[in-house]
């Protein structure tokens, strides 16, 4: 097996292969988190299931993605970037034959945890595999290219997540947005297989110190909060404060833990001392929580409450990704962090303040252009937070960094369903989509005021 020295030689520090593996491994996550977004209402109705038990499909992948995104980041700092992001592309290949062959929404929702858990792997094995390189190679800075690359990926799969499984589940059914992954696993494994130098030897050692080496009790304890806590979040309307209660004593029984392990699973006092990185965290969480609800909402608004197909409205996510593709382009190529982060507040600004007055009035051109300023929360948001992490966290912390940034995206996520579902109650209608509206423009004027008290971000 080749050293991880001498597997780096070569040319170039981040050869096409190299970056496209990455970004296959990557791009398998977003896409899986909204593709389902149209296909649940014929779920439903092959499973013969109320609309309401189907969103176990997408809570489920949610749970797994925001304890496994961390994890993974553990893992590959311990046994290789490398060996994670193949494991993960077999369990999407599972679970996407899984899921297209399932006969009950039971076994559908096995297979959304499977594909949740694989697709967690890609994010912070890439983080990790890319800064490693860079520190192989000698980089001084951040490798802009490629980190505006992975943002990229990540940002446009996600926001045509809805048109392309509006236009699968049109042509082919349900099952094809699972079926899907299929031929996109396999082709990451074989690009990973052949553009990603071998990681370094694992030591041998017995269970006992592998156990302690990856922290097994403290993710025991991190997977165990974050259900107890999200579960407090899937409560509303109706909040469970005394989940809330158990999920605060999980929480601090597992800080304890971490504060006595010898090799923690992430440093607690480190990262508690990190005001940029934790600050860039919330950040991150509240600009996706504002894009994710838009990504959400207006398409089921347009299904609901105006009689708009599928396909048609997932077609008014369009301008989102594309928006946000050319900004996070502009963003990671320039290393700006203070400017994006104030133009993502206020394109929710104005993104809310349009859906706050939509109606038959001007429709779909209105929604279309709220989803367009949207889009830049969602680029500028997510390339910033980005190179704000790359240059915070500790490089040999960066796997379980990267994890934890993405659950914190994820809070988002569940933040934007569970707002979605509130504001809309039984069906979707116009007030409800105001409210989102407004909630949006409150989340921008936060967003905005976080960037400006932070003094550690400053644009290149």
């Amino acid at each position: 097996m080749r050293s991880h020295k001498k597997a780096v030689d070569g040319p170039t520090p981040f050869p096409g292969v190299f970056v496209a593996a990455l970004l296959l491994g990557v791009g398998l996550n977003p896409v899986n988190s909204t593709l389902i977004s149209t296909a649940l209402g014929p779920i439903a109705t092959d499973f013969a299931v109320g609309a309401g038990s189907v969103q176990v499909l997408v809570t489920s992948l949610y749970l797994a993605c925001s304890i496994a995104q961390p994890t993974a980041g553990k893992l590959s700092e311990q046994f290789g970037g490398r060996r994670v992001l193949l494991c993960g592309a077999l369990l999407v290949l599972a679970g996407g034959l899984l899921g297209g062959l399932a006969t009950d929404l039971a076994t559908l929702t096995v297979a959304r945890v499977v594909i949740g858990i694989g697709t967690s792997t890609g994010y912070p094995s890439a983080m990790l595999l890319v800064r490693r390189r860079a520190a192989d190679y000698g980089l001084a800075s951040a490798p802009r290219g490629v980190l505006a690359a992975l943002a990229v990926v990540g940002l446009a799969l996600m926001a045509i997540g809805p048109p392309i499984g509006g236009a699968l589940v049109t042509a082919l059914g349900w099952r094809s947005t699972f079926l899907v992954n299929v031929p996109v696993a396999l082709t990451t494994v074989a690009l990973v297989l052949v553009g990603i130098p071998r990681d370094a030897p694992v030591p041998r050692c017995g269970a006992r110190e592998l156990a302690r080496s990856i922290d097994l009790v403290g993710i025991a304890g991190f997977a165990c909060t974050m259900i107890v806590l999200l579960a407090f979040l899937f409560s509303f309307p109706s909040p469970a404060w005394v989940v809330l209660l158990a999920a605060i004593a999980l929480g601090a029984v597992f800080v304890w833990w971490e504060l006595r392990s010898t090799s923690p699973f992430f440093d607690v006092r480190a990262l508690a001392s990190n005001r940029p990185l934790i600050l860039n965290y919330v950040r991150s969480s509240l600009a996706m929580l504002g894009s994710y609800v838009v990504l959400y909402g207006l398409p089921e608004w347009l299904e609901g409450a105006h009689g708009f197909a599928s396909d048609a409205a997932g077609f008014v996510i369009v301008p989102m990704g594309i928006v946000s593709a050319l900004v996070s382009t502009y963003v990671s190529s320039r290393g700006l962090v203070r400017s994006p982060f104030l133009a993502a507040g206020a394109g929710m600004a104005v993104g809310g303040v349009l859906m706050a007055n939509l109606g038959d009035a001007g429709l779909p051109a209105i929604a279309l252009v709220a989803s367009a300023a949207l889009g830049i929360t969602l680029g500028a948001a997510a390339s910033s937070s980005q190179l704000v992490l790359y240059d915070q966290a500790e490089p040999a912390q960066m796997g379980v960094a990267a994890g934890l940034l993405r659950t914190f995206v994820y809070f988002g996520s569940i933040g934007a369903s569970v707002t979605t579902a509130m504001a809309f109650g039984n069906a979707a209608s116009d007030g409800g989509l105001h409210v989102i509206g407004w909630v949006v423009v409150a989340l921008g004027v936060t967003v905005v005021a976080m960037t400006l008290i932070d003094h550690s971000l400053v644009d290149s």
